[in-house]
């Protein structure tokens, strides 16, 4: 089990061969570490006493050549050892959290998140950086000492061993420090911990907190840890700085029995001064490894300290196996043969005991009553959720506890009453399961995902269809995906006009290259576009001399750097007196809140002298505040009726005149037109809003009625839309629909409605298409149209084929159920179906008439 290995046993495991790589550089490295000694000595006793340019030239070549060959090669060994740290971080990182999804569901309702994912990913990670140097360091260090030493020696040797007999007192000294300094750490391991789990519980549950604005009390919970790893810290810092202090002391003793012994047997004549000056610098040299070791046992200690914790908090085993061993997987028919089942908690709390039922292949099977009754953790015991010790589960005649996890989920889906949604696409949920059980047989397996259509026809089937059909809709649709629908989507544009008529004016805003558009900027009026080249995008056209001179011409430039000035006065005026901590949205103006002090800077030169007191810079900002400004939404500042008049006259001659069209080309035409005039173009890198054309920079509801959603009347197009989608074909339907699927979900589902939410799941288990169903009150959130369409499937599509066991919340739904379940205490004190339950009389006929 990977909790088990040691930290060491990482290090050569799949890596021996890039191992033995480093080793082999830190030999040669080594080398050339020595050699620039041996030529200091060389260039004082050789080349300068006897005066010889030539080998003072050539000794000098070979240091300098030597300490680059050094640093390359350092240079390789570091980067060899980050990416042996980094690779085996990362079957590290895989191998733990294979293990750690595989553990007890207790497991997680005991562990919080956060203690997850900082050991997972901050813990391991600083232990990654020690495990790419573990075997470099040592054998570096211990080989450069022994090479300093061995030439010390050779150079003299009774001034050798003086200088290194200061080395074994700090050897013994720091090791005492680094272990007490050990302790405190793996306390601040713990520590740290702790405030993580506080953490991310207020965050999970920071609604209950503002609800109850118990801001004091979280912040006490916080303090409280935050102080202890203040005191923590304080200790730490005393031994760690304490450390460092011996290593000073010992660095700086050292050189005084140097130069006083050294210098003495330099006059002596004991020691040349060539010598003594290699002696000086291998010295100062032969303190690097020794350092460098101290700092390996530092570092080897907190990652060791680190790793045990990680490992320790994971040290549990899986409740079930994962692969079956010398055996295929279970393929099942889906009988089910329940015994005299009992589940117990860790605690001995029994939550149901005695429970026997028989349930054939295609049956439908109810598990009803009071709260508390124990259906749900029945369910999950069926599931192999939780692990039962006594009675026996027996799916075609196999004990369910000696399946494996792979058995299982080859055999069996489960739709929870509160399901989990990835972040990620719908497609991507919907296809989670089969994914996962394609990847789980392997490349042998004779499985395919579920192809486009049975997915429609889940959608359908659940009661998704239109609401993913509503995803594509509003979704920016592929060039490719566009080609099956394009045609009829642009034919559709003046039918939508002519049937909708003053509905389709309240929520939209048509694209007329005639009229003066209110819901966009006027970057986008003046160019009747939505893509540009480089030079016409809004940042980069106040430079745009071309541009500039084209506002001139069209007498627009004035009046547009007046209008940004309006805006950037009364954007000023408006939100100044805020302090520097509050937070506000410019959802009046087009400005933008890191622009503000910018702008604010320049109002007192505009109150001086209007624009001509400004400088080119100043005019360039006014120029892009006008070109963001949207009338619709901006409503700090109105626009002039001339001035939209004058943007309309320059919009057209731009499209004819820099851009090349026709206006004609940009009109929606009143009838059908010729097939051949449908494909879409960019002239001159500009996408205009032609009438004729598909707009890929828009929307598929853009597209279809051709112009700009009202932000003001979002209810309103909410019902258009349902109009508008009656009108599309089944072809056109499916290509939205399968654009929807790309629609992304967000995190936990969180774009997502519950219902949305729990159609997905229950569509995810139905894809699947296991031979036995497992659903724990799976449609409890649903509307009532919603239950009965599922019910009806379920009915109709499943029995027969899927053995279901279903937690029902909903008596209505139970009569169609071959045989329905009641508990209450943890028993089950009724059985049979609908009918022979309610001529009884008995709880469950209670249960429905609501006695």
């Amino acid at each position: 089990m990977v909790t088990k290995r040691s930290l060491f046993s990482w290090i050569l495991h799949n890596h021996w061969p890039l191992q033995l790589l480093l080793l082999l550089i830190i030999l040669a490295s080594i080398f050339f570490r020595v050699v620039p000694l041996e030529l200091q000595k060389r260039i004082i006793n050789i080349a300068i006493e006897l005066k010889k340019t030539d080998l003072l030239i050539l000794y000098c070549v070979l240091f300098l050549g030597a300490a680059i060959l050094f640093s390359s090669l350092k240079f390789v060994i570091n980067m060899l050892q980050a990416y042996i740290g980094q690779k085996i971080l990362l079957e590290m990182r895989d191998q733990l959290y294979r293990h750690i999804l595989s553990l007890p569901l207790q497991f997680f309702r005991q562990t919080q998140p956060g203690t997850v994912m900082s050991s997972l990913i901050g813990e391991l990670g600083a232990v990654s950086g020690f495990l790419g140097s573990a075997l470099a360091v040592p054998i570096t260090s211990v080989l450069t000492l022994l090479t300093f030493a061995g030439y010390m020696i050779f150079l003299n040797p009774k001034l050798a061993l003086i200088s290194l007999a200061i080395y074994p007192v700090e050897i013994i000294i720091i090791p005492i420090l680094q272990k007490r300094f050990n302790r405190l750490n793996a306390n601040r391991v713990d520590e740290s911990r702790s405030m993580n789990n506080v953490v991310s519980e207020a965050i999970s549950g920071i609604h209950e907190i503002q609800g109850n604005a118990s801001y004091r009390l979280e912040q006490d919970k916080f303090g409280l840890f935050a102080d202890r790893l203040f005191f923590l810290a304080k200790r730490m810092y005393w031994y760690k700085f304490g450390i460092k202090f011996y290593n000073n002391l010992f660095q700086n003793i050292g050189p005084f029995f140097l130069f006083l012994v050294g210098g003495y047997f330099t006059i002596q004549g004991q020691l040349t001064l060539g010598a003594l000056v290699a002696f000086l610098s291998a010295f100062e040299k032969i303190y690097d490894p020794v350092k460098e070791l101290i700092s390996y046992y530092e570092e080897f200690q907190d990652a060791q300290v680190r790793y045990q914790c990680v490992m320790e908090r994971f040290d549990l085993e899986p409740e079930f196996e994962l692969l079956p061993t010398g055996r295929p997987v279970h393929h099942f028919k889906g009988e089910i043969e329940v015994k005299d089942l009992e589940y117990r908690l860790d605690n001995g709390i029994r939550l149901f005991s005695e429970v026997s039922f028989h349930a054939h292949p295609g049956e439908l099977i109810a598990l009803v009553g009071f709260s508390g009754s124990g259906k749900s953790s029945l369910a999950m015991v069926l599931g192999q959720m939780y692990p039962y010790r006594q009675g026996n589960v027996l799916l075609d005649g196999h004990e369910l506890r000696e399946l494996t996890k792979m058995d299982v989920t080859c055999n069996i889906g489960f739709v929870a009453q509160h399901p989990f949604i990835f972040n990620g696409t719908v497609r991507d949920n919907l296809l989670y399961g089969s994914r996962a059980l394609l990847l789980a047989e392997g490349e042998g397996s004779k499985r395919t995902l579920p192809g486009r259509e049975k997915v429609f026809e889940m959608l359908r089937t659940v009661g998704l269809a239109e609401d993913v059909t509503r995803f594509g809709l509003n979704m920016i649709i592929s060039r490719e995906c566009c080609e099956p629908m394009m045609k009829h989507f642009i034919w559709m544009r003046q039918l939508i006009r002519e049937r909708f008529g003053e509905k389709l004016a309240e929520v939209v805003e048509p694209f007329d290259v005639n009229n003066f558009l209110h819901h966009s900027t006027l970057h986008d009026n003046l160019f009747f576009s939505d893509v540009y080249p480089a030079e016409y995008l809004p940042e980069n056209l106040p430079r745009n001399q071309n541009f500039l001179k084209f506002l001139a011409d069209m007498k627009l430039d004035e009046s547009l750097v007046h209008l940004g000035m309006e805006l950037a006065r009364k954007t000023v005026n408006l939100f100044e007196d805020l302090g520097e901590n509050e937070s506000f949205e410019f959802d009046a103006s087009p400005m933008r809140p890191e622009s503000f002090e910018t702008y604010r800077t320049m109002m007192p030169r505009l109150l001086l002298g209007g624009t001509r007191t400004l400088d080119r810079k100043d005019k360039e900002l006014l120029l892009f505040l006008a070109l963001e400004y949207v009338p619709a939404k901006h409503a700090i500042v109105s626009i002039p009726e001339s001035l939209q008049e004058n943007i309309v006259r320059a919009r057209h001659r731009f499209i004819e005149d820099v851009v090349g069209v026709d206006l004609g080309t940009c009109i929606l035409p009143s009838e059908r037109i010729d097939e051949a005039r449908l494909k879409h173009t960019e002239r001159k890198g500009f996408s205009l809003h032609c009438g004729t054309e598909y707009m890929f920079s828009h929307t598929a509801l853009e597209n279809l009625v051709y112009g700009n959603l009202k932000e003001e009347h979002t209810a309103a197009a909410a019902a258009l839309l349902a109009q508008i989608m009656d009108l599309l074909k089944k072809e056109e339907m499916d290509e939205v629909m399968n654009a929807g699927l790309d629609f992304e979900v967000g995190s936990k589902g969180d774009r997502l409605s519950g219902g949305q939410q729990q159609k997905i799941a229950l569509a995810r288990a139905f894809l699947k298409e296991p031979p036995i169903l497992i659903m724990d009150e799976a449609t409890a959130g649903l509307d009532n149209a919603s239950q009965a369409l599922i019910q009806r499937f379920i009915e109709n599509q499943l029995r027969g084929k899927c053995t279901v066991v279903a937690v029902i919340h909903r008596l209505d739904l139970l009569p169609s159920y071959d045989n329905i379940l009641v508990m209450r205490l943890g028993r089950v004190v009724e059985s049979g179906n609908y009918e022979e339950l309610m001529k009884a009389k008995g709880i469950f006929h209670g249960l429905v008439q609501g006695d």
